[in-house]
């Protein structure tokens, strides 16, 4: 049939278009919770679609990774070059109560590290805490010439690469080893463990810029709300037992005299 017979044929179906819906009618917005070892503890926002029918909104925001700056976390600019990725464990209302993920470095620090005419030293190693977590840690140092050196270039022979290397994981291995996840997150935020590396090491060959390089959580154990309540309640403050009192000199008296000497 011709199309100038039939006017219908070029009239489209009645219902074919939607009305535009602005997409953002349907999420809500939830707070990011950080764990109580940080300054602040309110580290963002974060959309997720509302809940609708079978489609809980908390439980597709549970295992949601995001990464912070340390600088942003414990309010410490030098920190800047320090990322943290927390993880979304729980959701209360709307809360989401974050946990310990993993760590790296940003990009532009590493690459202001890297220079010529010196080695490169790395080492990694999984250890297990006493609360059953399995984190994988990197390590990184850079060789520095050693002093009244002539010699332009510091570069180092395998051997004792090989030796620093075994420095490094037996230092990463006992500081995962001694204690819990918290802990163990308190030390590398806080203690200068590179440092203590670098000052091992030197015995070996001179040097410098050693750093945590990334930490990875590779495995959890079984999810217990309790323990992560742990991580969000604040440190128990040292009772205030006051200032303590000097003990009252006694004053010699006579017996029976009725008075001071």
């Amino acid at each position: 049939m011709a199309v100038g017979k039939n006017k219908r044929l070029t009239k489209s179906k009645k219902g074919s278009r939607k009305k535009a819906v602005d997409p953002f009618l349907k999420k809500e917005w939830y707070k990011l919770v950080a764990p109580s070892i940080f300054a602040v503890k309110d580290c963002g926002r974060t959309l997720i679609t509302k809940t609708q029918g079978t489609k809980i909104a908390s439980d597709y925001l549970k295992g949601r990774i995001v990464e912070v700056s340390l600088a942003d976390l414990n309010k410490n600019e030098a920190l800047a070059w320090r990322k943290v990725r927390l993880c979304v464990e729980d959701v209360q209302g709307y809360n989401c109560l974050l946990n310990f993920h993993g760590m790296d470095m940003t990009r532009d620090k590493l690459c202001s590290l890297i220079r010529k005419k010196q080695s490169i030293i790395e080492g990694s190693v999984d250890v297990r805490t006493t609360d059953g977590y399995v984190v994988r840690m990197f390590c990184i140092a850079f060789t520095r010439p050693q002093e009244n050196q002539i010699k332009n270039t510091c570069y180092i022979k395998s051997a004792q690469a090989r030796a620093i290397r075994a420095k490094m994981t037996a230092t990463m291995t006992e500081l995962g080893t001694k204690g819990d996840l918290k802990s163990l997150v308190k030390e590398l935020i806080t203690a200068p463990i590179g440092d203590n590396i670098a000052k091992d090491a030197s015995s070996i060959f001179p040097v410098k810029d050693c750093y945590i390089r990334k930490v990875k959580v590779l495995k959890k154990p079984k999810f217990d709300v309790t323990e992560l309540m742990e991580w969000h309640s604040a440190d128990e403050k040292v009772a205030d037992t006051g200032k303590p009192v000097e003990a009252k000199k006694e004053e010699n008296l006579v017996a029976g005299s009725g008075g001071r000497l």
